[in-house]
């Protein structure tokens, strides 16, 4: 399946058999023919393959060293500074559900040196290493874990396209029996219609500022 990075294809990686690849490369423009931002994801939350609607989603991000959107995910939803500017309700809706994902990623693969060293990076970050510690078990203790599934879940996006902006998208996890045996996710961001019922801004987005608490960290005296 063909990994994006910076806006180029890398051929697929090599897998086990021709027809294995065969498979892979179908798969990946099957993802590039579906009309919403659709990417499929390793263990890691590396991007492997994602369409053209959603590179047009982050068409507008600016350069980052690591946190790129065609290249992780969850590194883009962490540390890239434009993340809250496009995914709506970023720490609740996002951030916080990325961490948790985050964990059991680590848990699963104890030995793994890109998850850890991942866990490194939140742990330098005073306030994303309160989120974890912290925000993250009284977050869940709120919410249950089913609150941290992205599959299904509805989430607020600004689009660039001011016509579907500001929307909510369904998250819908599609991966079959033959990529999950690769260690592959596929998730898809169905967009919906501004029009329907449920499908606008429930709230405004409050910048984030260096240093600030985030709000699902409990004060000290709770």
């Amino acid at each position: 399946m063909a990994h994006q990075a910076e806006g180029q294809w890398a051929p697929p990686p090599v897998a086990e058999s021709p027809e294995a690849r065969a498979y892979l490369e179908d798969y990946a423009a099957l993802v590039d023919a579906v009309a919403f931002p659709s990417l499929v994801v390793d263990h890691r939350w590396t991007v492997v393959t994602a369409n053209s609607a959603y590179g047009t989603l982050f068409s507008g991000v600016r350069p980052h060293p690591t946190a790129m959107p065609a290249v992780s995910f969850l590194r883009f939803v962490l540390f890239h500074p434009d993340a809250p500017g496009i995914l709506g309700d970023h720490e609740p809706g996002w951030c916080l559900p990325m961490l948790a994902h985050l964990k059991t990623a680590v848990e699963h693969h104890a030995h793994d040196h890109e998850l850890l060293a991942l866990r490194r990076e939140v742990a330098q970050d005073p306030i994303m290493e309160a989120a974890f510690r912290q925000g993250l078990p009284h977050w869940l203790g709120a919410v249950g874990e089913r609150g941290s599934r992205l599959d299904s879940a509805v989430r607020l996006l600004r689009h660039p396209d001011p016509r579907r902006e500001p929307t909510e998208c369904r998250i819908v996890d599609e991966t079959p029996a033959a990529l999950r045996e690769f260690g592959y996710t596929r998730l898809t961001m169905v967009l919906r219609d501004n029009r329907r019922p449920g499908a606008v801004t429930r709230r405004r987005r409050r910048p984030r500022t260096s240093g600030a608490r985030l709000t699902v960290v409990p004060s000290p005296e709770n």
